[in-house]
């Protein structure tokens, strides 16, 4: 089961650090990155969503500077 999240656009600075199982993360180009457990994203002002494509839990903490 994967767990869709919408695309949506923040105005911080934000850290998605992986900690447990992967994660993708949806540019709104289309591009798919996979992320697994100890990679960081960092963005900033990017259109994107999240997604679980596992059939396992991940547990991602996300860090937001306004």
């Amino acid at each position: 089961m994967s767990l869709f999240q919408p695309m949506h656009r923040t105005q911080t600075i934000d850290y998605a650090i992986v900690v447990k199982g992967s994660i993708v993360l949806v540019l709104d180009d289309g591009e798919r990155r996979v992320l697994n457990e100890g990679d960081v994203v960092v963005q900033r002002g990017t259109f994107h969503s999240w997604r679980n494509e596992s059939k396992d839990w991940a547990r991602t903490y996300f860090v937001v500077i306004g």
